[in-house]
């Protein structure tokens, strides 16, 4: 089950009626995001599999799963910022549960990436399982 942030940035979508829009809507969402601190833009939290320059920081706390994200990409901003709302606040036990490129589909998302966003978007959703999973 995805997170009420997630569910309402479905609900969002629902009501534009073309990939123009929502990809206007994603790289807002990016350009909201607070960026990351550059301390934290390290080979440690670099994604490979990813065309921009992508990092991310998870942070477990009391279980619960959260990250900091950032990438030299305004639409790639944007994706950090849909995985966020879909995986930020779960508990940790639950984000192996997420079935990424299901609940991404109902954005539509699969269908209008690019191949290299494709891919890095799956090594984003990849390293939060491995962050998770190591927890």
């Amino acid at each position: 089950m995805a997170q009420d942030s997630f569910e309402t940035l479905v609900e969002d979508f629902e009501f534009l009626d073309d990939w123009e829009d929502r990809y206007r809507m994603v790289i807002e969402l990016g350009k909201a995001m607070t960026p990351l601190p550059d301390a934290l833009k390290v080979p440690a939290t670099k994604v490979e599999g990813c065309a921009s320059q992508v990092w991310l920081h998870p942070q477990i706390e009391g279980g619960f799963f959260s990250f900091q994200g950032d990438s030299d990409a305004m639409i790639v901003r944007g994706l950090i910022a849909v995985l966020h709302k879909l995986y930020d606040g779960l508990p940790v036990a639950e984000v192996a549960a997420i079935d990424a490129r299901t609940e991404l589909g109902r954005l539509g998302l699969n269908e209008h990436l690019s191949a290299q966003r494709s891919n890095g978007l799956r090594a984003m959703v990849e390293r939060i399982g491995q962050y998770a999973a190591a927890a």
